[in-house]
């Protein structure tokens, strides 16, 4: 059985993504910041609630000790904790409002799979989907037919064109995991005030594929809801 830990998973896509996946088979861990809120997801999918926060390093070791006494292996990591940050003129954002997105967008990315990559290298197939966005794609921001195109969010998507990069850099530095990025598209969810026009199903289609597509694919790739598409 397949065993996946998912990070922000108890609202919107990482709820949405747990849901597939359990209903696919996997043993899905359901992370969260919120004992509570974590707990009741989970209780409502079927999940196991494992407390993390991405953004704290002794919280994310907890979360690696809790795995490896129950579960002792995880086979796909879905980091999917993300953040849109502060609203604000871009005149207006100051370092610290880049810090505070980072810190979820990137760094808590870095924290949560380099504590994890021992017990992904138990699997057999071990994946990790990284849930990115074409908000970092220049060329999808620089394409006048994209709604992308027309959002001014600095701190959010020069994070996720950092999580691009970071995902090439691990697709090429860990040989032995496949590493890949999704990107859900513009879906409803409280990161946008659920102005986006698909659904968390159709929002999730990427990360699923990703999750459940078996040996034999490639690593590096971004990945849509219509599939492989461009770095840009």
């Amino acid at each position: 059985m397949t065993i996946t830990f998912i990070t922000g998973a108890n609202k919107g896509l990482g709820y949405e993504t747990a849901r597939r996946l359990v209903e696919q088979g996997h043993t899905v861990l359901l992370g969260a910041r919120d004992p509570e809120l974590g707990r009741t997801a989970a209780d409502a999918l079927g999940a196991r609630f494992v407390q993390v926060d991405v953004t704290d390093d002794a919280s994310v070791a907890a979360a690696v000790e809790d795995v490896e006494q129950h579960e002792g292996v995880v086979d796909v990591l879905i980091n999917n904790a993300g953040i849109a940050g502060a609203y604000a003129d871009a005149a207006d954002l100051t370092a610290q409002d880049f810090h505070t997105v980072f810190d979820v967008n990137v760094l808590g990315v870095v924290r949560t799979t380099t504590a994890f990559l021992p017990l992904l290298r138990r699997s057999s197939d071990p994946v990790i989907v990284n849930v990115g966005s074409g908000m970092g794609s220049l060329e999808l921001t620089h394409d006048p037919s994209r709604p992308e195109s027309s959002m001014v969010a600095p701190a959010y998507t020069s994070s996720k064109a950092a999580l691009t990069m970071l995902t090439t850099q691990y697709a090429k530095a860990f040989t032995d995991i496949r590493v890949n990025v999704a990107d859900p598209g513009y879906t409803a969810t409280d990161i946008n005030a659920n102005s986006g026009p698909q659904t968390v199903t159709e929002g999730t289609d990427a990360v699923v594929a990703l999750a459940t597509e078996g040996p034999g694919h490639g690593s590096g790739r971004f990945v849509d809801r219509h599939g492989e598409t461009s770095w840009g």
